[in-house]
């Protein structure tokens, strides 16, 4: 009998990104929606209408794929979205879940090699880096490629592990090393990504990157470098010299309970098979 191929849920982590999500959802053509189970919009909380925005496309873009628009209970950050993520797809049988960031720099397209030859099956963290070879950067500063080039190399010598990006748009997980909510006390604003790249090496995961396109025109950043900068290094710092202490610590400016939130709309899709 052959085996089923792999659920993988595709997480789109949204906030106050309503021009951007339709042009994520539209990067789903037919050959993407086949490649994965679930699409899911994560909105956190959004002023304005982002998470409409995501349904009304979705409605005529995603015909081959399930499609889910959930909004969390309360603004939980970047890192807060990925954890409720992270629980629904466990809880729902899920085997792997990709992060694609609602902003549209990343392009999903990126990924689709990496799922056609296989590479998300040797490992655990499958990472898209934008500074690494074969990688195409559009609009980003040479100031930020310097700084984030810095960064690798510092988070690199303190994992003991070669480092080509702390954080991208682009991301896989295999859902299993994640079942024990180990990651829950990880910080819940945009320092997330880079605590979980240091908890994936200390807890021996497979880590994998692969080159990804980037590219910045009409996004609208949340981040403050310079305050964000020097509390990356405090992270850095804080780890070389607790490692597991550090990890197992606490490190949400708020420590919520549950990471919950409520299905708005979803179609599920039957397929045929071909």
């Amino acid at each position: 009998m052959p085996q089923s191929p792999p659920r993988i849920l595709v997480f789109i982590p949204a906030y106050r990104c309503a021009p951007q999500i339709v042009r994520v959802i539209d990067q789903f053509d037919e050959r993407v929606q086949r490649a994965v189970d679930t699409v899911m919009v994560v909105d956190n909380r959004s002023p304005d209408n982002t998470l409409q925005a995501a349904v009304e496309r979705a409605a005529t873009r995603l015909t081959h794929c399930n499609f889910i628009a959930w909004t969390n209970d309360d603004n939980y950050g970047l890192g807060g979205s990925h954890k409720a993520a992270l629980r629904y797809a466990i809880e729902h049988g899920f085997d792997y879940l990709v992060v694609l960031h609602g902003d549209d720099q990343a392009d999903i397209r990126d990924l689709l090699p990496e799922l056609e030859r296989g590479a998300h099956l040797d490992a655990d963290c499958l990472l898209g880096a934008r500074f690494m070879p074969g990688s195409r950067l559009l609009g980003y500063s040479a100031l930020r490629t310097f700084g984030n080039r810095v960064y690798n190399l510092l988070f690199s010598l303190g994992a003991g592990r070669r480092i080509y990006d702390l954080g991208s748009g682009l991301n896989l997980y295999r859902l299993a090393p994640l079942r024990e909510f180990y990651y829950k006390g990880f910080p819940d604003d945009l320092t997330f990504n880079y605590v979980m790249l240091l908890g994936s090496y200390h807890a021996g995961q497979r880590v994998r990157f692969f080159p990804i396109s980037w590219r910045e025109d009409d996004q609208v950043s949340n981040v403050r470098l310079f305050r964000q900068a020097f509390k990356v290094l405090g992270l850095l710092g804080a780890y070389c010299l607790r490692r597991g202490r550090f990890l197992a610590g606490d490190m949400r400016a708020k420590a919520h309970a549950a990471y919950s939130g409520s299905i708005v709309a979803r179609r599920d899709v039957v397929r045929q098979d071909e």
